[in-house]
């Protein structure tokens, strides 16, 4: 049920194009007791449904910039081939940590962008 709860959630966070992984793999390895290589394996293979699925609404409503998809998806594809690289030679407790300093300086730059935006208007 746990797992169910995540993937739910994590589904909701990703289809709204935050990315479940900010969600999945924390959950994963905090309430799942999962290592963190495995979580972020288990992430990038669930994501390929909910992506797709994301997409397929995403581009019904026109909310897709079609211009900006291939050199992203190609930098993407190398990046991610450099990431999965790197990972295999990084403990799993380093990763645990270079992913929540991530999350916390993703976390400070969207406090400040909305206090910003609160007093622009």
């Amino acid at each position: 049920m746990l797992i169910g709860i995540i993937g739910f959630f994590a589904g909701i966070i990703g289809g709204m194009g935050m990315g479940g992984g900010t969600i999945l793999i924390p959950a994963l390895v905090l309430f799942a007791s999962i290592d963190p290589k495995i979580a972020q394996s288990i992430n990038l293979l669930s994501s390929i449904p909910m992506t797709i699925a994301a997409l397929i609404i995403h581009t019904r409503k026109k909310n897709v910039e079609t211009q900006l998809v291939l050199p992203i998806a190609l930098f993407g594809i190398v990046g991610a081939i450099f990431g999965s690289t790197l990972a295999e030679y990084i403990s799993s407790e380093s990763l645990r940590r270079f992913f929540g300093v991530f999350l916390l300086i993703i976390g400070i730059f969207e406090i400040q962008k909305g206090i910003s935006h609160k007093n622009k208007t």
